[in-house]
This record gives structure tokens, C-alpha cells and sequence, in this order.
């Protein structure tokens, strides 16, 4: 047990990440030392930031508690604590079920951690961030919480309204990150296209994203988290004249037969929904599209997976990520309607859409075979270097590796490769020149 080494641990999305980030920041300027995702944790506290968004992330934060719980039994933990989104919903049965644990942070006010742990002069760090991303590229998150009540979705009971960071704010951010040597900002929120709505009634996700885009020394700009109503078109055009907003929207679009559309309450129907990827793909030649969809949603019949099966291979979505429907109390899905989908047959479909999407990416990825594209390189890796294109997002797209005994390529640089060969979620490269 080192002292004053504190172990971070981040179950969840980017956004919990950030939150991380920003934490150890704090603890750092107090004179803790901070690892985070530790493979073997060492230190005498540890902070867990849970997730509460489906069953199975609960479940997952659940039990990273409980080893923690069971370090500490043991002697190898003096203080445990808990922060995020499970939490912040689940706080007063949590503090009943794991008294073990020291305290229960929500999402919101774990920043009074360091006065708890004895810090009462705790430095205020206005937001800078401890990065655990490679150096070059930063998770940027502009807003908190959500408007939309989508049927299936606990993340408005969990967060609250959504509330836009003033863009001066963001752009501070992304300067000072850049100074330390970020290129590329994955920009992220519960509801991007929203962002603005809540300051004066009208979306400024245009504006802002072609704000920080110009700001020196960015490189790459990405786009996550859409949302298909009132989608404001005038980001398209940002992403067509400005070459550092890369052609990639993530928009999860959760399903398109009108009846499962208008049960999960996403205020968009079938024929928007075909006309909104028709104009993305008009107006952004070349963008790459990743989406979300849901089965086994309440009410979903064999017809309405048909419907979805339909429309994913006429879409032939670059990117496409796709989870079983669970029931999350307090939503009005769990209100209205009765989980009456089999496990198993949720099970079955999920796995019919997710081979379709490996036959449609191994397609998409192949025709890649002889073009010229500019990585970035996050990391070298066995024999080769792992890098991304401007269509790829960490963690979750797919990489493009380029043999590291052609020439020595420095993590963080950008290259011009020939993509050589592809499998369906991964291609080969040789660098150029």
C-alpha cells in the first residue's frame, strides 16, 4: 500500500472520463499521486466513478465495488469511495448495502472529495485536466445532462437538464490542451446537436465546433453523440468547408419501424429518418456514420426487426454498435410497457444485426484498398504501429496498422499511408514517401 498514491477507476462512457481527468488534476495539485485503470492497484485510496446507464454497466460497476470492498478487508485499502452515475441514482441504497464503503459521491459533487479527505485549502483547478489519453488527442465535453425522455433512458433521471458550457469556456479548454500538445478532440456530450438551446433557444453546435476547429494547432475535430430531431443542418456545412472537422458524425438512431420509433418516444419517424441519412451523405461526400440501435424493445415484432434489418443494409452505416433492450426503472418504458421480448430472442437478433453490420464493414473497409489516407499514430504495438484515420474514433473504430520495420514513426504524428489490405474492422497500411 503506497501512501498517498490514489487509484482512479472509470467504469463507462468518455464523459465519466473527463469527470476522472479533472479529479486527478485536483488531487495531483494537493500532492497525491494518481494512476488511473490501474491492472494492479497499489495505492492506500481508491475512487471509483461508476456507470448507471444499462444493466449490465451497473452489474459491472457493482462488482469492481465490491473487489475494492474485499482490498480493504484484506488490508490492502484504507479508504474507499464511490462517485458518478450510479451513485448519483442509487445513492442512499448503496450507502445501505456497501457500508464498507467509506462515501457515496453523486455525479455532480465529488469535487468535495479533497476537503472530505482533510484538504480544506483544496486547490481549485477551474476545469484543467490530468489527460489519461494518449497526449495527442483529448475527450472535449461541452455540455451536461439531457432534455430528450427517451422511453428506454435513465441518463435524464440520472444527470438532470442539459446544460451547455459557455463556448469561451470550451475554447479556453481546447487552447490550453492544445499547449500541452493535443491535436485531435473527440467533442462529446449527452446530446451535442443540442448545445446552446438551454443559453438563448437556438443551437450553436455549428458555431462552436467551427470555433474550436480554428483555433492553432487543432488538427482533428470529431463529432459524437447526434441526436435525429431538428437536426441543425448548417453543422454539415462546417463539416464540408472546414478540412479539421473530420466527415464523421456518431448519431445513434436506436431503430426506424414508426411504431418502435414512437414507443421509445425519439420524436423522429421512419421517413425522416431515411431522409436525414440521404441529405448527410449528399451534403458531406465521403462522411462516415456511426449509430446506435436497440432490439427487443417492448412491443418489437418480427416485422419491426425486419424493418431495421431492411434499412441497416440499405444504409450501410460505416460504423454501427448495437445493445438488447433492458428495463431501467423510473423510465417510462418501464412504466408503460411490459419487458415482454424473450431473452433469447432479443439475444438472437442482436446477433442477426451485428453479422449483417461485419458483412457491410468488411465491404466498407475493402474498398479502401489502394487509397491514400492520412493516420495519426497512437501507439506502437508488436510489430506494427496502430494509427486511426479521421473516419475512426479511439477505442471504438477501427485502426489501420502500418509495419514499424518500414520507417520509425513517432506516437502523435501524422502520416500519408496506402492502405494495402483490410479485414472487416481493421486495415493495412505502408507509409508513403
Amino acid at each position: 500500500m503506497n501512501k498517498n498514491r490514489i487509484d482512479i477507476i472509470t467504469m463507462g462512457c468518455s464523459k465519466n472520463l473527463v469527470d476522472s481527468e479533472v479529479l486527478m488534476k485536483q488531487f495531483q495539485s494537493s500532492g497525491y499521486k494518481c494512476t488511473h485503470d490501474s491492472k494492479n492497484p497499489q495505492g492506500e485510496i481508491a475512487v471509483i466513478n461508476t456507470c448507471g446507464f444499462i444493466e449490465s454497466a451497473k452489474e459491472e460497476s457493482i462488482q469492481t465495488i465490491l473487489e475494492f470492498i474485499e482490498r480493504k478487508k484484506e488490508g490492502r485499502l484504507k479508504k474507499l469511495y464511490v462517485m458518478g452515475c450510479l451513485s448519483q441514482r442509487y445513492k442512499d441504497e448503496l450507502e445501505a448495502e456497501l457500508p464498507e464503503v467509506d462515501k457515496f459521491y453523486g455525479k455532480f459533487n465529488y469535487r468535495q472529495l479533497l476537503v472530505d479527505l482533510g484538504k480544506a485549502d483544496a486547490p481549485v483547478c477551474d476545469g484543467k485536466r490530468h489527460l489519461t489519453t494518449p497526449r495527442h488527442y483529448a475527450y472535449l465535453k461541452i455540455s451536461e445532462g439531457c432534455d430528450r425522455h427517451c422511453a428506454y433512458c435513465a441518463i435524464p433521471i440520472i444527470t438532470g437538464k442539459h446544460v451547455s458550457r459557455c463556448q469561451e469556456e470550451i475554447l479556453q479548454e481546447v487552447r490550453e490542451l492544445v499547449e500541452q500538445g493535443v491535436k485531435e478532440f473527440q467533442v462529446i456530450a449527452q446530446e451535442l446537436t443540442y448545445y446552446g438551446v438551454d443559453l438563448d433557444g437556438k443551437q450553436h453546435i455549428a458555431e462552436l465546433v467551427d470555433a474550436i476547429a480554428r483555433v492553432e494547432g487543432v488538427k482533428w475535430v470529431r463529432l459524437h453523440y447526434a441526436y435525429p430531431a431538428h437536426f441543425p443542418w448548417n453543422l454539415l456545412e462546417v463539416m464540408r468547408s472546414n478540412p479539421r472537422v473530420c466527415n464523421y458524425l456518431d448519431i445513434a438512431l436506436q431503430h426506424i419501424s414508426d411504431k418502435m420509433l414512437n414507443r421509445m418516444k425519439r420524436h423522429v419517424t421512419k421517413a425522416d429518418t431515411y431522409g436525414l441519412i440521404e441529405r448527410l451523405r449528399k451534403e458531406v461526400p465521403g462522411i462516415h456514420i456511426r449509430t446506435t440501435m436497440m432490439v427487443g424493445f417492448p412491443g418489437e415484432t418480427e416485422e419491426d426487426f425486419s424493418e431495421l434489418m431492411d434499412f441497416v443494409k440499405w444504409a450501410r452505416f460505416e460504423r454501427l454498435g448495437a445493445f438488447a433492450y433492458s428495463e431501467e426503472e423510473g423510465t417510462s418504458g418501464a412504466k408503460d410497457y411490459e419487458d415482454d421480448v424473450p431473452a433469447e430472442v432479443k439475444q438472437e437478433r442482436l446477433d442477426r444485426l451485428m453479422a449483417l453490420q461485419q458483412e457491410i464493414s468488411a465491404e466498407i473497409e475493402a474498398e479502401k484498398i489502394g487509397k491514400r489516407m492520412t493516420v495519426v499514430i497512437d501507439r506502437k504495438e508488436g510489430d506494427y504501429y496502430v494509427g486511426r484515420t479521421e473516419f475512426c474514433s479511439p477505442e471504438v473504430d477501427p485502426e489501420v496498422l502500418v509495419p514499424a520495420n518500414e520507417k520509425r514513426l513517432r506516437v502523435g504524428s501524422f502520416h500519408e499511408v496506402l492502405i494495402t489490405d483490410a479485414e472487416a474492422f481493421d486495415l493495412y497500411a505502408t507509409t508513403m514517401g
